[in-house]
């Protein structure tokens, strides 16, 4: 009996999530001896990016909120409660990263579009994110440290991602791995 079209997707979408949570954990160590080099290059957002586009909001989504909490399970990075914003991030990046590439018109144009327009919304969740956690602990976050923490000192990794991403994606696209 033959698997249904559907349960192969499904098991697509599934694995291919997979493999960009265990890129999540891993890639961090590629720039974890020096922490100030891996919190520019955002080493983690670039497989969750990816998912977006591999495996649709959903699974991407489900990737971005886990992978933050379960890296800081295994090794405390990223810190806590941090790794509450970046959650919240990731997650954005996942969900708006599929639904855009899905929602819009299937140009190489739109796959920057698709991630630059989750890179933005995402970066505002993770804003909002902060202002959350830093009323709770008695703070403020100031617009100063949203334009630093989300724009300034990730610039490296934001360019690193325009870049890389889209030329994945397509290449993706070419192998016949992504299915539109």
């Amino acid at each position: 009996m033959s698997m249904s079209q559907k349960t192969r997707g499904i098991l697509h979408d599934l694995t291919y999530a997979a493999v960009c949570l265990a890129l999540c954990i891993v890639l961090p160590f590629l720039t974890g001896q020096i922490p100030q080099i891996g919190s520019m290059l955002c080493p983690m957002h670039i497989p969750v990016l990816l998912a977006g586009f591999l495996c649709g909001p959903v699974w991407a989504g489900a990737v971005g909120l886990v992978a933050p909490l379960l890296r800081h399970a295994m090794f405390a990075m990223p810190p806590f409660p941090m790794a509450f914003a970046m959650s919240a991030e990731l997650l954005a990046y996942g969900v708006l990263t599929g639904v855009f590439y899905r929602l819009l018109p299937k140009k190489k144009s739109n796959i920057y579009l698709s991630l630059v327009l989750a890179m933005l919304l995402g970066r505002v969740v993770w804003g909002a994110a902060m202002v959350v956690i830093m009323s709770a602990n008695g703070g403020a976050f100031t617009w100063a440290a949203f334009l630093a923490g989300g724009f300034t000192s990730a610039l490296p990794g934001i360019v690193l991602h325009i870049v890389l991403i889209p030329i994945l994606v397509m290449a993706l696209e070419n192998a016949k791995i992504i299915r539109r």
